[in-house]
């Protein structure tokens, strides 16, 4: 199985074992957790652990308190919950973290068995790299972002749209990590970047970013994680007849064009992989960080037939952008 073979291909002599950390339920990350376990062979053995509101991981030295063990029915797994800063993980070669508020915790541990931070958004990951774990030099740690990186989202558009070139961004200032990625991908593009005070105050931005584009972007920030926001930008493209562009499948079903996105299923895949090569022989500690990969295409056909546009099928599409990379 992929998911064994992800240890037992580095070269470890006996089962190895995982513990995943959640701290929410969200359909995402139990999805994830989900499929981390089934691509499990009976030699992997997988913990997941479970975080209430406000606590952390004992030290691997602490004692658990009896009683944590429980039955997980939506996961299928054993599951320890963790209360009172008591209940500890058992040794495991590996700990997959789900989310900010789980890696945060993990990050917190003086372990130093391999760790992935997974289903990290890029601006999550940029509150956490001041932690000092990611400055030891004794433990591998991989960072797995859940949204395609931006070239990928710029190659959906060029797919979908290649004459249209000026590209509107509303942005907060705390989204500069993403738009300075951004520009970077972005080279041939007129690229159109106005900030807002808040995801709350849109409308003097919007308006001047809408009369200087072809095409809008939602990028996967403050902006994009709120509903509202969202639908402030989607509603002023539809007004101007602009697409409108991002990446999650929110922003298709509610009215975006397309977006370039990540499955839980793919980020499984993708830990697996990341956990293998963080795992072989050669590989030093560190900090080692990927965008997801590959982008699945989602496309909303209404909109699409609303702008006069004939696309491909989301699976050429997908195929297409992938290939590009």
């Amino acid at each position: 199985m992929a998911f064994a073979c992800a240890w037992l291909c580095a070269g470890h002599a006996s089962a190895a074992g995982l513990t995943v950390l959640l701290a929410d339920d969200s359909a995402p990350h139990a999805e994830f957790a989900g499929l981390l376990r089934s691509g499990a062979g009976p030699g992997a053995p997988v913990e997941l652990l479970r975080l209430a509101a406000g606590d952390t991981l004992a030290p691997a030295s602490a004692p658990a308190t009896a009683g944590d063990d429980e039955r997980s029915v939506t996961a299928g797994v054993r599951t320890r919950s963790v209360r009172g800063n008591a209940a500890t993980p058992p040794a495991a070669d590996a700990t997959i973290a789900v989310g900010q508020a789980a890696s945060r915790v993990a990050l917190d541990r003086s372990g130093s068995e391999t760790l992935v931070l997974a289903m990290l958004s890029r601006l999550d990951y940029e509150a956490l790299r001041s932690h000092p774990s990611f400055r030891r030099s004794d433990r591998r740690i991989g960072v797995l972002l859940r949204d395609p990186a931006m070239v990928d989202q710029l190659a959906l558009i060029d797919a979908l749209l290649p004459q249209k070139r000026r590209l509107g961004v509303v942005a907060t200032v705390e989204s500069e990590p993403l738009v300075r990625e951004l520009e970077r991908a972005a080279a041939g593009w007129d690229l159109q970047v106005q900030y807002a005070p808040d995801p709350t105050a849109l409308a003097s931005a919007l308006h001047t970013v809408v009369a200087r584009s072809d095409v809008l972007m939602v990028l996967p920030d403050r902006i994009g994680d709120s509903q509202a926001a969202t639908l402030a930008v989607l509603r002023a493209g539809a007004g101007a007849r602009l697409p409108v562009f991002g990446a999650s499948d929110g922003l298709v079903r509610s009215g975006g064009l397309a977006a370039a996105v990540s499955t839980p299923a793919q980020l499984a895949v993708q830990a697996r992989a990341m956990l293998q090569k963080l795992h072989a022989a050669s590989a030093p500690p560190g900090v080692w960080v990927e965008a997801a990969t590959p982008a699945t295409v989602r496309v909303n056909a209404t909109v699409a037939r609303g702008l006069g546009l004939r696309l491909p099928e989301e699976r050429e599409l997908t195929a297409r952008i992938n290939v590009s990379r």
